[in-house]
């Protein structure tokens, strides 16, 4: 068939490969400085999850936020910052303790271990009412689901949603089968409703905010079906939205930074795949861009 009568047909969904974004991210300037790189904060890590803020943390670092901030509980800054000492860590009680911290970032990332009590619903209820773009993920997805806090119009075209299918089978109120069973039209309805991009995690994980047709990801393995994996990818899609990628193409190279990443550290074998895995390999593949 001609090329022309492939161009005639529009297309429902388009398949994301890294080679396609060659270029997005500028060669950096050789006097760049940390603050022209973007700041990243990490608002999570409830009691028993400080783990997940810290791999978030860790994964926008890796993918290259000049400052990675995280804000958790007071208990767990020092573990947090003697795994990972470039991060710097501040342990709130009240959304309060973290409003001059809100004001300097580029970018949020709000959900990672966050926990539904009510430390958790304050931190992001004032995160989501921040002037700022922000990455919703997690507990944050329960907590909207929920009616606990509200997504806010206010720049909503700068919101990421990361649901898997349980989470946003909540926002949609329906049983997570139904969006197994039409993951497109899944993806259609949650940007309907509450704008934003969205990723739609899983295989063949979808992207998407409903003005368009959504990419889908080809990389990935079920190595990735393990706690963490999704608190990374929120990091990378946060780093690369602070480095001043729109948010569409953030969450799509994300994406595919992420999953290929798991791909790389799966060569070892699925089983036994760790979140932590991927870092080194996140931060080969984004000099690869």
């Amino acid at each position: 068939m001609p090329e022309v009568a492939y161009r005639a047909v529009p297309a429902d969904a388009e398949l994301l490969a890294l080679e396609d974004f060659a270029g997005v991210l500028e060669r950096r300037d050789r006097l760049a400085h940390k603050g022209a790189n973007g700041h990243v904060l990490i608002v999570g890590g409830d009691y028993g999850y400080a783990g997940a803020a810290r791999l978030a943390g860790e994964a926008a670092a890796r993918v290259g936020a000049g400052l990675t901030s995280i804000v958790t509980r007071s208990e767990h800054v020092p573990v947090v910052v003697a795994a990972r000492p470039e991060l710097m860590c501040r342990g709130v009680a009240t959304a309060g303790d973290m409003e001059a911290l809100l004001r300097r970032a580029s970018v949020i990332a709000v959900g990672p271990g966050l926990g539904r009590e009510t430390w958790g619903r304050e931190l992001c209820a004032a995160v989501l009412a921040a002037d700022c773009p922000v990455v919703v993920d997690a507990d944050a997805l329960n907590l909207v689901a929920e009616g606990a806090v509200r997504p806010g119009a206010h720049g909503a075209e700068y919101r990421i949603y990361t649901p898997h299918p349980d989470e946003a089978a909540r926002l949609l109120d329906c049983a997570a089968a139904e969006i197994q069973a039409d993951r497109y039209a899944a993806l259609e309805q949650l940007a309907a409703r509450y704008g934003g991009t969205w990723v739609l995690k899983g295989a063949g994980t979808l992207v998407g905010d409903g003005s368009a047709p959504p990419g889908v990801c080809a990389y990935g393995n079920p190595g990735m079906a393990t706690g963490g994996m999704g608190d990374a990818l929120t990091g990378a899609i946060a780093a690369l939205l602070a480095q001043g990628l729109a948010p569409a193409v953030a969450a799509r190279l994300g994406v595919c930074l992420h999953s290929r990443a798991a791909d790389l550290a799966a060569a070892d074998g699925e089983r036994g795949l760790l979140a932590s895995d991927l870092m080194g390999h996140l931060r080969a593949l984004v000099n690869t861009v």
